[in-house]
């Protein structure tokens, strides 16, 4: 339990606090945006406990800090429920002059009152027996939904819940320097890379990466979007369709004048409220992304339905054709049951047409919704907590969300017996298919978008390591399998080129010459993946990081920063203080 964990709270709130000051002095020198002075501020407060409750409309503002000239986090003002429209496309300018990717502060003494946010709760993955399973095998994981949620319960000052975190999409949040493909014929290229564990070190982590193929814009097919936008009443907050629209802006001024948008809507009833537009006519699209609000209930499954037809009747197989519904996922009216919308659009993935979730608010944001849909549709997820997250997942890494390279990626690894006794993947959870799913081409698994990186890490334990997890057998084989010592392992991949059905087959070996001795010696990625997966583990209370603290993970990723222009990882950095912080307020309750 976290209580275990918690110390003396002026210890870990002081600590915490001189790491944000040490960091923000690092960041002046190196010239990065990470702000560790608004993070200071944000851990005092929460270090001080919930002490007063605000009323709605205030919360809102601190949640998201209020919608201004298409600004999510402008300064609360006496015009601020007014939106100036006429200056709502200098929005791009402005997300690119604000702290990189720190979304703004909210106030950390409000109470958001009944909780009706809907998360799955998963068990951690379980060290297997390689002697009984020697295969693992999983769909890539791209979506990011899971990272931007939690720092904005974070910032709230709250701890998640454990079904708020799936450990592979903390991981997945950041880029990594892997090596890549020389052209799309072979779309990502594998990494491999064995360290040992910072948190057993009896133990070794088996990391393995790939990066997509990064075509260049001008060789990009068209795109052929629908906006499904979700404008009913539990989208009222400005941490939500406000947002909404300030997001799709940024993504409309990145469209190419050729480029066809479409705009849906949904509340008690569907209606196409655009029909497909090339994006050279930007006014006439913005004007009516600036006329939505919202009010009514929500007829999601009406609006899905509507915007399949849509994109249905103007299907282009010359173009990426792709559904982005924007939404809490609080479906009331009609077909609302997650499983069942899940089959819905799993049927229709069939008709070639992509599905992006962009999530968007707090109190009732529907998690599982987001999830099912998602992995059901050929599609990713995004959670979208501010205008610098929309303007990560919109603009800056546009060409991953929208353009795939590579579909229904599956991972299989074959651990060699004679080297391994056990084995854990680390997240994934939701992700694992059946050994006999790799080779077979009916089941659906993620896809890759234009240089993407995907990264899986697994624990390890060698044969004869007092790690073991698990009896020897009395009447079992006492002897492995004759297999080759120098493989640790073996790593294959299926994939699908877009608009192809049969997939391809990638393998290589995983040798224990590739392994690195002494963790410090690994790379910067290496490393920093290892402190992201450890926080997800931490903040999920896994059985499998006994005495690895907060401070030993913000250590790590401190000294894993590498190069990062963006602060992204210096801001995780600031988050694993917020951790300590908050954990040191609870000891006080």
């Amino acid at each position: 339990m976290f209580q275990d964990r918690i110390s003396i709270s002026s210890i870990l709130v002081g600590t915490a606090l001189l790491s944000v000051l040490a960091i923000a002095t690092v960041d002046a020198a190196q010239g990065q945006t990470a702000n560790g002075s608004e993070y200071s501020s944000i851990i005092a407060r929460c270090a001080a406990g919930p002490q007063a409750h605000y009323g709605e409309d205030d919360a809102y503002y601190a949640l998201g800090g209020g919608v201004q000239n298409g600004i999510v986090g402008a300064p609360r003002t006496e015009q601020a429920e007014t939106r100036d429209q006429s200056v709502a496309p200098t929005a791009r300018a402005r997300a690119h002059e604000s702290p990189a990717y720190a979304p703004p502060a909210p106030h950390p003494y409000y109470d958001p009152g009944p909780n009706r946010e809907n998360y799955e709760d998963v068990d951690a993955g379980r060290f297997l027996l390689v002697g009984e399973a020697p295969v693992s095998t999983f769909s890539a994981d791209v979506d990011t939904a899971s990272y931007s949620n939690m720092r904005r319960i974070l910032r709230n000052c709250q701890l998640p819940q454990r079904g708020a975190l799936r450990t592979e999409e903390l991981i997945n949040y950041f880029s990594y320097d892997y090596a890549a493909p020389e052209d799309r014929s072979e779309p990502f290229a594998p990494s491999v890379w064995l360290t040992p564990t910072p948190w057993n070190s009896a133990t070794q982590l088996l990391h393995v990466g790939i990066r997509g193929f990064d075509e260049v814009k001008a060789e990009q097919p068209l795109l052929n979007l629908v906006f499904l936008i979700d404008v009913s009443g539990s989208m009222r907050s400005q941490d939500k369709l406000p947002l909404v629209q300030a997001s799709l802006r940024l993504l409309v001024n990145e469209m190419r004048p050729q480029d066809r948008i479409s705009i849906v809507t949904y509340a008690g009833h569907s209606g196409v409220l655009l029909q497909p537009t090339q994006a050279r006519h930007r006014g006439q699209i913005l004007r009516a992304i600036d006329g939505l609000s919202a009010g009514g209930s929500t007829a999601g499954a009406e609006g899905l339905r509507t915007a399949y037809a849509l994109a249905e009747q103007n299907f282009d197989d010359t173009r990426v054709n792709r559904i982005i519904l924007a939404s809490d996922g609080d479906f009331n009216v009609g077909m609302s049951d997650p499983d069942a919308m899940r089959d819905f659009i799993a049927h229709k993935r069939e008709t070639g047409i992509y599905f992006t979730y962009l999530g968007y608010g707090t109190g009732n944001y529907n998690d599982v919704m987001a999830q099912r849909l998602a992995q059901a549709g050929n599609g990713n997820a995004a959670y979208i907590d501010s205008i610098s997250e929309a303007q990560k997942v919109l603009v800056d890494e546009m060409r991953a969300t929208l353009f795939p390279i590579a579909n229904d990626v599956k991972f299989q690894v074959e651990f060699n017996p004679a080297v391994v006794a056990e084995y854990r993947l680390i997240g994934y959870e939701t992700r694992a298919l059946n050994r006999e799913d790799f080779n077979n081409d009916e089941v659906d698994a993620g896809d890759i978008g234009n240089g993407h990186t995907v990264t899986a890490l697994y624990e390890i334990v060698s044969v004869g390591s007092e790690a073991t997890h698990y009896d020897p057998l009395r009447y079992g084989d006492v002897t492995p399998a004759e297999a080759n010592p120098q493989e640790i392992a073996f790593l294959r991949m299926r994939y699908k080129l877009p608009g192809e059905d049969e997939s391809n087959l990638m393998e290589r070996p995983i040798y224990a010459r590739e392994a690195i001795a002494d963790l410090d010696d690994a790379s910067d990625d290496v490393r920093f993946a290892a402190a992201v997966a450890a926080m997800g583990q931490y903040l999920r209370n896994d059985p499998y990081l006994p005495d690895y603290s907060i401070q030993d993970i913000r250590d790590l990723a401190q000294s894993a920063r590498g190069d990062d222009p963006r602060g992204l990882r210096a801001e995780f950095v600031q988050l694993a203080n917020l951790v300590e912080a908050i954990e040191g307020s609870h000891a006080t309750e």
